[in-house]
Protein backbone atom coordinates (compact mmCIF):
# COMPACT_ATOMS: atom_id res chain seq x y z
CA UNK A 1 0.00 0.00 0.00
CA UNK A 2 1.36 3.40 -1.00
CA UNK A 3 -0.43 5.40 1.71
CA UNK A 4 0.15 5.33 5.42
CA UNK A 5 -2.20 3.41 7.71
CA UNK A 6 -3.86 5.26 10.58
CA UNK A 7 -5.24 2.81 13.15
CA UNK A 8 -7.87 4.30 15.48
CA UNK A 9 -8.76 2.32 18.59
CA UNK A 10 -12.45 2.89 19.31
CA UNK A 11 -12.23 0.81 22.49
CA UNK A 12 -9.53 3.15 23.82
CA UNK A 13 -11.66 6.22 23.05
CA UNK A 14 -14.62 4.61 24.82
CA UNK A 15 -12.43 3.67 27.81
CA UNK A 16 -11.14 7.25 28.04
CA UNK A 17 -14.71 8.61 27.97
CA UNK A 18 -15.76 6.20 30.72
CA UNK A 19 -12.71 7.11 32.82
CA UNK A 20 -13.47 10.83 32.58
CA UNK A 21 -17.15 10.18 33.25
CA UNK A 22 -16.26 8.21 36.39
CA UNK A 23 -14.36 11.21 37.81
CA UNK A 24 -17.58 13.20 38.22
CA UNK A 25 -20.68 12.45 40.32
CA UNK A 26 -23.47 10.39 38.80
CA UNK A 27 -25.74 13.41 38.28
CA UNK A 28 -23.14 15.11 36.03
CA UNK A 29 -23.62 14.24 32.36
CA UNK A 30 -20.47 13.61 30.31
CA UNK A 31 -20.86 14.86 26.77
CA UNK A 32 -18.54 14.29 23.80
CA UNK A 33 -16.57 16.81 21.75
CA UNK A 34 -16.33 15.65 18.12
CA UNK A 35 -15.65 18.95 16.34
CA UNK A 36 -13.13 19.08 13.49
CA UNK A 37 -14.26 15.62 12.35
CA UNK A 38 -13.56 14.05 15.71
CA UNK A 39 -10.23 15.87 16.12
CA UNK A 40 -9.20 14.57 12.71
CA UNK A 41 -9.99 10.91 13.43
CA UNK A 42 -13.54 10.62 12.07
CA UNK A 43 -16.54 12.01 13.94
CA UNK A 44 -19.10 9.47 12.71
CA UNK A 45 -17.46 6.18 13.80
CA UNK A 46 -16.24 7.73 17.05
CA UNK A 47 -19.64 9.18 17.93
CA UNK A 48 -21.39 5.91 17.09
CA UNK A 49 -19.02 4.00 19.38
CA UNK A 50 -19.54 6.46 22.22
CA UNK A 51 -23.28 6.49 21.74
CA UNK A 52 -23.24 2.70 22.09
CA UNK A 53 -21.31 3.23 25.35
CA UNK A 54 -24.00 5.58 26.68
CA UNK A 55 -23.12 9.08 25.46
CA UNK A 56 -26.11 11.11 24.31
CA UNK A 57 -24.87 14.68 23.93
CA UNK A 58 -22.35 15.79 21.33
CA UNK A 59 -20.67 19.11 20.53
CA UNK A 60 -19.39 20.26 17.15
CA UNK A 61 -18.08 23.62 15.96
CA UNK A 62 -20.18 24.23 12.85
CA UNK A 63 -23.71 23.61 11.64
CA UNK A 64 -22.31 21.65 8.70
CA UNK A 65 -20.60 19.30 11.16
CA UNK A 66 -23.87 18.95 13.04
CA UNK A 67 -25.76 17.93 9.92
CA UNK A 68 -23.20 15.23 9.10
CA UNK A 69 -23.33 13.95 12.67
CA UNK A 70 -27.13 13.83 12.69
CA UNK A 71 -27.08 11.71 9.56
CA UNK A 72 -24.59 9.36 11.25
CA UNK A 73 -26.33 9.09 14.64
CA UNK A 74 -30.04 9.37 13.95
CA UNK A 75 -32.62 11.23 16.03
CA UNK A 76 -31.70 10.23 19.61
CA UNK A 77 -28.51 12.23 20.05
CA UNK A 78 -28.53 15.87 21.12
CA UNK A 79 -26.12 17.80 18.89
CA UNK A 80 -24.90 21.22 20.04
CA UNK A 81 -23.34 23.82 17.72
CA UNK A 82 -20.61 25.89 19.38
CA UNK A 83 -20.59 28.62 16.73
CA UNK A 84 -24.25 29.25 17.50
CA UNK A 85 -26.96 30.35 15.11
CA UNK A 86 -25.07 31.85 12.17
CA UNK A 87 -26.75 33.73 9.35
CA UNK A 88 -27.86 31.28 6.67
CA UNK A 89 -28.00 28.27 9.02
CA UNK A 90 -31.63 28.55 10.13
CA UNK A 91 -33.08 25.93 7.79
CA UNK A 92 -30.47 23.31 8.67
CA UNK A 93 -30.68 23.97 12.41
CA UNK A 94 -34.42 23.42 12.23
CA UNK A 95 -34.51 20.51 9.80
CA UNK A 96 -31.77 18.52 11.56
CA UNK A 97 -32.84 19.40 15.10
CA UNK A 98 -29.53 20.99 16.10
CA UNK A 99 -29.08 23.03 19.29
CA UNK A 100 -27.10 26.24 18.69
CA UNK A 101 -25.15 27.73 21.58
CA UNK A 102 -26.00 31.40 21.06
CA UNK A 103 -22.96 33.64 21.46
CA UNK A 104 -24.19 37.21 21.04
CA UNK A 105 -27.14 39.55 21.22
CA UNK A 106 -27.42 39.34 17.41
CA UNK A 107 -27.60 35.53 17.55
CA UNK A 108 -30.27 35.64 20.26
CA UNK A 109 -32.35 38.03 18.16
CA UNK A 110 -31.87 35.91 15.03
CA UNK A 111 -32.83 32.68 16.81
CA UNK A 112 -35.92 34.11 18.50
CA UNK A 113 -37.03 35.68 15.23
CA UNK A 114 -36.41 32.76 12.87
CA UNK A 115 -36.82 29.69 15.15
CA UNK A 116 -38.77 31.02 18.14
CA UNK A 117 -39.76 27.61 19.56
CA UNK A 118 -36.59 25.71 18.71
CA UNK A 119 -34.18 24.56 21.49
CA UNK A 120 -31.03 26.60 22.08
CA UNK A 121 -28.26 27.11 24.59
CA UNK A 122 -26.27 30.15 25.67
CA UNK A 123 -22.50 30.55 25.70
CA UNK A 124 -21.21 33.13 28.20
CA UNK A 125 -17.94 35.07 28.17
CA UNK A 126 -16.14 34.70 31.52
CA UNK A 127 -12.55 35.67 30.74
CA UNK A 128 -11.33 33.91 27.61
CA UNK A 129 -12.54 36.73 25.34
CA UNK A 130 -13.22 34.49 22.41
CA UNK A 131 -16.88 33.46 22.16
CA UNK A 132 -19.88 34.25 24.34
CA UNK A 133 -22.20 36.92 25.69
CA UNK A 134 -20.37 39.20 28.12
CA UNK A 135 -21.64 40.11 31.58
CA UNK A 136 -23.09 43.48 30.64
CA UNK A 137 -25.08 42.13 27.69
CA UNK A 138 -26.19 39.08 29.69
CA UNK A 139 -27.58 41.28 32.44
CA UNK A 140 -29.79 42.94 29.83
CA UNK A 141 -30.68 39.78 27.90
CA UNK A 142 -31.20 37.28 30.72
CA UNK A 143 -34.69 38.45 31.75
CA UNK A 144 -36.00 37.83 28.22
CA UNK A 145 -33.90 34.73 27.46
CA UNK A 146 -34.32 32.65 30.62
CA UNK A 147 -38.12 32.27 30.35
CA UNK A 148 -37.49 30.42 27.07
CA UNK A 149 -35.63 27.75 29.07
CA UNK A 150 -32.25 27.40 27.34
CA UNK A 151 -30.99 23.81 27.22
CA UNK A 152 -27.66 24.89 28.70
CA UNK A 153 -25.64 27.82 29.98
CA UNK A 154 -21.97 27.25 29.25
CA UNK A 155 -18.58 28.90 29.27
CA UNK A 156 -15.06 27.77 28.40
CA UNK A 157 -11.91 27.90 30.52
CA UNK A 158 -8.78 29.52 29.12
CA UNK A 159 -6.16 27.95 31.42
CA UNK A 160 -7.64 24.68 32.67
CA UNK A 161 -4.44 22.83 31.75
CA UNK A 162 -2.55 25.03 34.26
CA UNK A 163 -3.99 24.08 37.67
CA UNK A 164 -2.43 27.00 39.51
CA UNK A 165 -3.39 29.72 37.06
CA UNK A 166 -5.37 32.51 38.78
CA UNK A 167 -7.69 32.90 35.79
CA UNK A 168 -9.30 29.54 36.62
CA UNK A 169 -10.78 30.83 39.87
CA UNK A 170 -11.64 34.22 38.36
CA UNK A 171 -13.55 32.58 35.53
CA UNK A 172 -15.31 30.24 37.94
CA UNK A 173 -16.45 33.16 40.11
CA UNK A 174 -17.68 35.04 37.05
CA UNK A 175 -19.58 31.99 35.81
CA UNK A 176 -21.26 31.60 39.20
CA UNK A 177 -22.21 35.27 39.25
CA UNK A 178 -23.74 35.06 35.76
CA UNK A 179 -25.62 31.76 36.24
CA UNK A 180 -26.42 31.11 39.91
CA UNK A 181 -30.14 30.95 40.63
CA UNK A 182 -31.20 30.58 37.00
CA UNK A 183 -32.42 27.01 37.38
CA UNK A 184 -30.82 26.17 34.00
CA UNK A 185 -28.32 23.33 33.47
CA UNK A 186 -24.72 24.56 33.33
CA UNK A 187 -21.42 23.44 31.78
CA UNK A 188 -17.96 24.84 32.45
CA UNK A 189 -15.41 22.02 32.11
CA UNK A 190 -13.74 20.30 29.20
CA UNK A 191 -10.98 17.73 29.83
CA UNK A 192 -8.77 20.09 31.83
CA UNK A 193 -11.61 21.29 34.02
CA UNK A 194 -12.63 17.73 34.88
CA UNK A 195 -9.08 17.09 36.10
CA UNK A 196 -8.98 20.32 38.14
CA UNK A 197 -11.67 19.25 40.61
CA UNK A 198 -15.32 18.86 41.37
CA UNK A 199 -16.02 22.57 41.88
CA UNK A 200 -15.81 22.95 38.09
CA UNK A 201 -18.27 20.16 37.21
CA UNK A 202 -21.73 21.78 37.34
CA UNK A 203 -24.29 19.70 35.37
CA UNK A 204 -22.42 18.67 32.22
CA UNK A 205 -18.79 18.26 31.17
CA UNK A 206 -17.48 18.37 27.60
CA UNK A 207 -14.26 16.32 27.28
CA UNK A 208 -12.39 16.58 24.01
CA UNK A 209 -8.64 15.95 23.76
CA UNK A 210 -8.69 13.55 26.71
CA UNK A 211 -10.90 11.18 24.72
CA UNK A 212 -8.28 11.01 21.99
CA UNK A 213 -5.31 10.22 24.21
CA UNK A 214 -3.91 13.71 24.72
CA UNK A 215 -2.67 15.89 27.59
CA UNK A 216 -3.60 16.95 30.16
CA UNK A 217 -5.28 13.55 30.67
CA UNK A 218 -2.03 11.67 31.26
CA UNK A 219 -3.88 8.49 32.26
CA UNK A 220 -5.58 8.26 28.87
CA UNK A 221 -5.19 5.12 26.81
CA UNK A 222 -3.37 5.75 23.51
CA UNK A 223 -5.79 5.92 20.60
CA UNK A 224 -3.83 6.14 17.35
CA UNK A 225 -1.06 4.30 15.54
CA UNK A 226 0.34 5.78 12.33
CA UNK A 227 2.44 3.48 10.15
CA UNK A 228 4.18 4.93 7.09
CA UNK A 229 5.25 2.77 4.13
CA UNK A 230 8.86 2.58 3.02
CA UNK A 231 9.18 3.27 -0.71
CA UNK A 232 12.88 2.48 -0.99
CA UNK A 233 16.10 2.14 1.00
CA UNK A 234 19.51 3.32 -0.17
CA UNK A 235 22.98 3.32 1.37
CA UNK A 236 24.82 6.64 1.61
CA UNK A 237 28.54 7.17 1.77
CA UNK A 238 30.19 9.60 4.18
CA UNK A 239 29.62 13.24 3.11
CA UNK A 240 26.49 12.38 1.06
CA UNK A 241 23.55 14.70 1.82
CA UNK A 242 19.82 14.11 2.03
CA UNK A 243 16.82 16.14 0.90
CA UNK A 244 16.13 19.72 -0.05
CA UNK A 245 18.89 22.22 0.73
CA UNK A 246 21.17 19.37 1.88
CA UNK A 247 20.46 20.04 5.56
CA UNK A 248 21.72 16.62 6.70
CA UNK A 249 25.04 14.99 5.83
CA UNK A 250 26.20 11.44 6.51
CA UNK A 251 29.33 11.03 8.59
CA UNK A 252 29.51 7.25 8.08
CA UNK A 253 27.89 4.68 5.77
CA UNK A 254 24.16 5.13 6.42
CA UNK A 255 20.99 3.37 5.31
CA UNK A 256 18.29 5.87 4.38
CA UNK A 257 14.63 4.87 3.98
CA UNK A 258 12.31 7.10 1.96
CA UNK A 259 8.74 7.04 3.27
CA UNK A 260 5.50 7.98 1.52
CA UNK A 261 4.30 10.86 3.71
CA UNK A 262 5.08 14.54 4.05
CA UNK A 263 3.68 17.89 5.03
CA UNK A 264 0.66 17.28 2.79
CA UNK A 265 -0.16 14.49 5.25
CA UNK A 266 0.30 16.51 8.44
CA UNK A 267 4.02 15.94 9.02
CA UNK A 268 5.06 19.48 9.80
CA UNK A 269 8.27 20.87 8.27
CA UNK A 270 9.29 21.71 11.84
CA UNK A 271 9.93 17.97 12.28
CA UNK A 272 12.82 18.15 9.80
CA UNK A 273 15.96 16.67 11.39
CA UNK A 274 14.08 16.44 14.72
CA UNK A 275 11.47 13.67 14.66
CA UNK A 276 11.96 10.01 15.47
CA UNK A 277 10.13 7.06 13.93
CA UNK A 278 10.10 3.49 15.20
CA UNK A 279 10.81 0.07 13.72
CA UNK A 280 9.38 -2.03 16.51
CA UNK A 281 11.20 -0.68 19.55
CA UNK A 282 14.14 0.70 17.54
CA UNK A 283 14.18 4.50 17.20
CA UNK A 284 15.08 5.78 13.73
CA UNK A 285 15.75 9.51 13.32
CA UNK A 286 14.11 11.53 10.57
CA UNK A 287 16.92 13.16 8.60
CA UNK A 288 16.76 15.95 6.06
CA UNK A 289 13.81 18.17 5.24
CA UNK A 290 10.21 17.03 5.37
CA UNK A 291 8.89 17.54 1.84
CA UNK A 292 5.34 17.49 0.48
CA UNK A 293 4.99 13.75 -0.04
CA UNK A 294 8.19 12.19 1.34
CA UNK A 295 10.40 11.98 4.39
CA UNK A 296 13.77 10.30 4.80
CA UNK A 297 14.75 8.30 7.85
CA UNK A 298 18.04 6.82 9.06
CA UNK A 299 17.32 3.09 9.43
CA UNK A 300 20.93 1.99 9.96
CA UNK A 301 20.04 0.66 13.41
CA UNK A 302 16.95 -1.21 12.22
CA UNK A 303 17.17 -4.94 11.73
CA UNK A 304 16.56 -6.01 8.15
CA UNK A 305 14.82 -3.79 5.62
CA UNK A 306 11.69 -2.21 7.12
CA UNK A 307 8.46 -2.22 5.13
CA UNK A 308 6.90 0.41 7.40
CA UNK A 309 7.95 2.73 10.22
CA UNK A 310 5.67 4.06 12.97
CA UNK A 311 5.37 7.78 13.62
CA UNK A 312 2.65 7.42 16.27
CA UNK A 313 2.74 4.29 18.42
CA UNK A 314 3.11 3.01 21.96
CA UNK A 315 6.62 4.45 22.13
CA UNK A 316 5.62 7.90 20.81
CA UNK A 317 2.22 9.45 21.42
CA UNK A 318 0.70 12.61 20.02
CA UNK A 319 2.16 14.83 22.74
CA UNK A 320 5.66 13.38 22.28
CA UNK A 321 5.51 14.16 18.57
CA UNK A 322 4.04 17.58 19.32
CA UNK A 323 7.04 18.47 21.48
CA UNK A 324 9.38 17.62 18.61
CA UNK A 325 7.35 19.89 16.31
CA UNK A 326 7.03 22.70 18.85
CA UNK A 327 3.24 22.45 18.94
CA UNK A 328 0.43 20.65 20.82
CA UNK A 329 -1.25 17.26 20.47
CA UNK A 330 -4.46 18.87 19.19
CA UNK A 331 -2.64 20.16 16.12
CA UNK A 332 -0.92 16.83 15.48
CA UNK A 333 -4.30 15.05 15.38
CA UNK A 334 -6.29 17.59 13.40
CA UNK A 335 -3.54 17.93 10.78
CA UNK A 336 -3.47 14.23 9.88
CA UNK A 337 -4.04 14.15 6.14
CA UNK A 338 -6.84 12.47 4.23
CA UNK A 339 -4.47 10.25 2.25
CA UNK A 340 -4.03 7.87 5.16
CA UNK A 341 -6.06 4.67 5.08
CA UNK A 342 -8.06 4.92 8.32
CA UNK A 343 -8.82 1.66 10.12
CA UNK A 344 -11.14 1.58 13.11
CA UNK A 345 -10.58 -1.18 15.63
CA UNK A 346 -12.84 -2.53 18.36
CA UNK A 347 -13.16 -5.90 20.02
CA UNK A 348 -16.83 -6.05 19.15
CA UNK A 349 -16.49 -5.33 15.43
CA UNK A 350 -12.87 -6.15 14.60
CA UNK A 351 -11.11 -3.88 12.11
CA UNK A 352 -13.22 -1.67 9.86
CA UNK A 353 -11.94 0.49 7.02
CA UNK A 354 -13.14 4.08 6.91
Amino acid sequence: MASGILDIDLDAITANWRALDAMTPAHVQTAVMVKADGYGLGAAPIARALMAAGARRFFVALTEEGVALRLALGPEAEINILSGHMEGDTARIGAFNLVPMLNSRAQVERHFSELPTHPFGIQLETGMNRLGIDAADWQLLAPSVLPHKPRLLMSHMACADEPGHPLNDRQLATFHKMTDGTGIARSFSATGGILLGRQYDFDLTRPGIGLYGGAPFTAAQPVVRLSLPVVQVRTLNPDDTVGYNATWQAVAPTRIATLAAGYADGLFRALSNRAVLYHGETPCPLVGRVSMDLVTVDVTAAEGTPETLDLLCQAQGIDDLARAAGTIGYEILTALGQRYARQYKSRAKGTLAA
